[in-house]
């Protein structure tokens, strides 16, 4: 079982778009979206629900007013200001549990709370496993762990070759749980100075946690100056650029019609797209 994380080193590079388009060309996989934050993967795929569980962060403090003193040792040594007038917003509690241990009449205690949702749906091109995350939490890397987790065991239960999985776009935590032990990371990127700024920050990371990457460029045609020093770095850190998928107004059209590209029409973008999958092929050995 081979797992292909598509990545990128900044946000609004095209990345959910190859991703819904590698999902028709790949042949028994599972899909897995990681961008837990803000998941989109969905929108092309039309996923229909089959599974949805529940997702528990770390416990949050919540103060017993029958036992409570109203010391305020615990609000003065919350460093988060999450507890005022001798109650804690759950949204500024971090679960740190200091409050918990320094008070003297046992009257914080931590309780869980749901953090998201985790959901395994069946869409046309195979079984999806997708999350969401509720409004301000965190830990986010947690979920795409958990996730990612769900996915083999799909893929080990059924038997699928292969695991695609639309990564988070920058370089925080839950990108770092979408890279742990795959095959291969295709960065998608675009020819613009913050594109090729954030790929070399996205490649390092990569490169710190010895995985392999292979780069494709969106829209490279609308700055064939930046593309060239797109591939001046790739061949200077021995990185394959796999694609370099041209504009395509198509593209803009598909995503309004909830379609991937390549469900869409042949166009050039659709094109690239395929050549790109073939040489994946090769890289992945599959």
């Amino acid at each position: 079982m081979k797992e292909l994380a598509i990545i990128s080193g900044k946000g609004g590079t095209g990345k959910t778009c190859v991703a819904g388009a590698l999902a028709v060309l790949a042949w028994n996989k599972v899909l897995v979206d990681c961008d837990v934050d803000a998941a989109n993967l969905h929108l092309l795929l039309e996923p229909q629900e089959k599974e949805k569980k529940p997702f528990h962060g770390p416990p949050k403090a919540v103060i017993d007013p029958d036992k409570c003193l109203e010391c305020e040792l615990c609000a003065n040594l919350c460093h988060f200001g999450a507890i005022r007038n001798f109650t804690v917003d759950p949204l500024a509690c971090e679960g740190c549990g200091v409050c918990f241990h320094a008070c003297p009449c046992q009257a914080v205690k931590m309780v869980d709370h749901l953090a998201g949702c985790l959901y395994v749906s069946a869409t046309r091109y195979g079984p999806l496993v997708h999350a969401r995350l509720g409004i301000a939490e965190g830990n986010s890397g947690k979920l795409v762990s958990a996730a990612r987790k769900r996915a083999r065991e799909i893929a080990e239960k059924e038997g699928f070759s292969l695991i695609i999985a639309d990564g988070p776009p920058g370089i925080g935590c839950p990108v770092i749980a979408c890279l742990s032990g795959i095959d291969l990371a295709l960065v998608v990127t675009e020819p613009t100075l913050s594109g090729l700024h954030d790929l070399e920050r996205v490649l390092g990371l990569v490169e710190h946690f010895q995985g392999k990457a292979a780069v494709c460029v969106n829209k490279w045609d609308l700055s064939q100056e930046y593309t060239r020093e797109i591939e001046t770095l790739c061949n200077r850190k021995g990185i394959a650029l796999v694609g370099k998928i041209p504009y395509d107004p198509a593209v803009n059209e598909a995503v309004r019609q909830k379609l991937p590209v390549i469900q869409y029409n042949t166009g050039p973008a659709s094109e690239e797209i395929v050549n790109m999958w073939d040489r994946l092929v090769k890289v992945l050995a599959l």
